[in-house]
């Protein structure tokens, strides 16, 4: 465990320094949103921004009014991840599940370094561990002892679960940070519902060997989900569409969904080195959160 913490630090600095590094004027933290919450309405004054005027209010007819805003001053970041059967693909001590667990654990140190409350629920098709938000670096080890030492009750996956679960349990606008693979169907409603409600990121966590798989004719396959063997003939063409449909556009397709949605969004592989696509990451919400702010 030492030595995971260890680790973890090392890409949490990394982190801080690049971005530190690379920001210039009005910058937000790296885990805030928009960092306004809205507050009351007050009468237009000359010289105020009409970007902000209550269209709903000023329709009444009693002048024109302007929404007022608070800075929110302790914000929630809270991790939603995957800890289904399909996520142990990949490489020993390498697999996605791994990796997974990583990301969650550097930034959770980053988070609550900055002061932020954190909270993570572990789901498969049932929430398999929650932990309430917390800001202490006491409760940072906490964190990352329970996730990587728990063992999940089941194999499944039921994504939009998790996701209705999450919405129902956070009634304050927070930054959740989904970690999944997304080998699931029937989500992207409630996902969409999350990401209205909550400043959302999805980590999309993959490995090479879903995106191509060798034509070798009649194999065994494991369901790691079912624990069941199938036989499949990965030369027929009724394989190929399967697989395709399958695994071959998830990634394009959650892309293009969170691109319409206003998502971050960020794939890593198994075989990456994560830190620098976090790094772009938040590189990206610093510039639209500067955008937004002014």
């Amino acid at each position: 465990m030492k030595e995971t913490l260890k680790k973890l630090r090392r890409y949490e600095i990394r982190i801080r320094k690049a971005i530190n590094s690379q920001m210039q004027g009005d910058f937000h933290s790296i885990f805030k949103g928009s960092g306004l919450e809205f507050d009351d309405v007050r009468p237009y004054q000359w010289g105020d921004d009409i970007r902000n005027i209550d269209w709903r209010v000023t329709a009444k007819g009693h002048g024109t009014f302007m929404k007022t805003f608070i800075e929110e001053k302790e914000q929630t970041v809270f991790f939603l991840l995957d800890v289904s059967a399909s996520q142990e693909i990949g490489k020993d001590k390498r697999q996605k599940i791994d990796l997974a667990k990583e990301v969650t654990g550097v930034l959770t140190l980053a988070a609550i370094k900055e002061g932020s409350k954190v909270g993570v629920l572990s789901y498969s098709d049932q929430v398999e561990s929650y932990i309430k938000p917390g800001k202490s670096m006491k409760h940072a080890y906490e964190i990352i002892d329970k996730i990587f030492s728990f063992k999940p009750k089941s194999k499944k996956t039921d994504l939009d679960g998790a996701i209705k679960y999450t919405l129902n349990l956070l009634n304050r606008k927070s930054i959740i940070f989904l970690i999944s693979d997304f080998i699931d169907e029937d989500f992207t409603h409630s996902l969409r519902g999350l990401a209205r409600k909550h400043d959302l990121i999805v980590v999309h966590i993959s490995d090479k060997s879903e995106s191509v798989i060798p034509q070798l004719g009649i194999v065994p396959l494991l369901e790691k989900e079912s624990g069941k063997t199938i036989w499949m003939n990965t030369s027929s063409e009724d394989f190929k569409k399967t697989f395709e449909k399958n695994y071959g556009n998830k990634k394009e397709s959650l892309a293009d969904f969170c691109k319409r949605n206003d998502v971050n969004y960020v794939s890593i592989g198994t075989e990456d080195e994560y830190v620098p696509k976090l790094i772009r990451l938040f590189r990206h919400r610093n510039r639209g959160n500067a955008y937004r702010t002014r």
